[in-house]
């Protein structure tokens, strides 16, 4: 860049801070070239001079002088983007998980198996397939919450900044609706109801475990409702879940608790010398099936619901349910239940 430019902000930018502006338009301005810039008054807001943690508003105009910004020697040699056929498979496998989209907002199917985000020995995970999103401004869409790897269903992704937000306010505030449906043993009584308790980790087992009030640094209130829905004799039961609270593995906790756990869950399942039926396969039952959110806009709700994965669905036909039976409006847990 050899001229000054003034660039506006747009309403997606709006409450940012001027040097995460910066990071976003000029990844390869470093930040203390930026502060230089801006004690010299080069950097100017509606004509004013600012900090970076100045919060930019909406039609503001920002005047960027000449940066010359280019990649450090060591970051070109370095530097390696992501193959044009590698972002086209990574378009392909997020376009099929697609159960809704707008111009702000997608819903993704995920799949089993595939981890939400990176980590250890992770090459691929849904977080950095949606690079191959990324706008000329080098934003790409953001998750807005998470599943475990091995549970399969409904994720929320934003595709602004301002989505992002007004997505995050509404789990944060609890103004969103989140049904999953499990496969458990045995058969819970009461045949709805609500599970509280305290959450801690088990760093050992990688787990989170059932503790008292206080009895953990970092226990967690949690709170679940149940209903079942339908079962086979007193050996299985097709339930359904709501987590009031978002704490980890809340849901697989909670039913291995009340003495219940998800069919298929490694971690959680504590039934000794328990068969799995013929036929099953000893994979994960738990399926986020539907969400109910406020739209970012402000207009109306998203509702979405996810069909069930391949195994679970080979279990409902050896069972004989029918998944046209549930009704939403009837079948979910009373959320009369949230205030017991």
């Amino acid at each position: 860049m050899s001229a000054i430019e003034q660039k506006t902000v747009t309403a997606d930018e709006a409450g940012m801070r001027l040097d995460r502006w910066f990071k976003t338009h000029y990844p390869g301005l470093g930040f203390g070239r930026l502060q230089k810039l801006l004690r010299t008054g080069q950097v100017r807001v509606d004509g004013k001079r600012a900090d970076s943690n100045t919060r930019i508003a909406k039609g503001q105009v920002i005047r960027i002088p000449p940066l010359g910004v280019e990649l450090p020697a060591d970051d070109k040699k370095n530097a390696k983007p992501k193959s044009s056929k590698l972002t086209a498979d990574d378009k392909a496998a997020i376009e099929d998980m697609l159960l809704f989209e707008d111009n702000q907002v997608m819903v993704l199917n995920k799949p089993v198996g595939l981890a939400v985000q990176g980590g250890s020995g992770l090459k691929r995970h849904l977080d950095g397939m949606l690079e191959a999103y990324t706008n000329q401004k080098g934003e790409k869409p953001k998750l807005v919450h998470r599943l475990d790897r091995e549970t399969s269903g409904i994720i929320l992704v934003a595709k602004t900044r301002k989505a992002a937000q007004e997505l995050t306010k509404a789990f944060k505030h609890r103004n969103t609706r989140k049904i999953y449906w499990a496969m458990l043993a045995g058969v819970p009584k009461p045949r709805q109801g609500r599970i509280s308790t305290f959450l801690a980790r088990d760093e050992a087992e990688e787990r989170m475990q059932v503790v008292r009030q206080g009895g953990a640094d970092d226990a967690q209130h949690a709170v679940s409702l149940y209903s079942v829905f339908e079962n086979s004799g007193q050996k299985l039961s097709w339930v359904t879940l709501k987590p009031v609270t978002g704490r980890t593995h809340q849901l697989r906790a909670h039913a291995a608790h009340i003495g219940h756990p998800i069919i298929g869950d490694d971690k959680y399942f504590n039934i000794e010398n328990w068969e799995l039926p013929g036929g099953i396969q000893n994979r994960l039952h738990l399926l986020a099936r539907r969400i109910v959110i406020p739209h970012p806009s402000g207009n109306g709700l998203i509702d979405v619901s996810a069909p069930l994965p391949p195994h679970m669905q080979q279990t409902w036909n050896l069972l004989g349910f029918d998944t046209s039976d549930y009704n939403p409006d009837a079948d979910e847990p009373d959320e009369a239940l949230i205030k017991r």
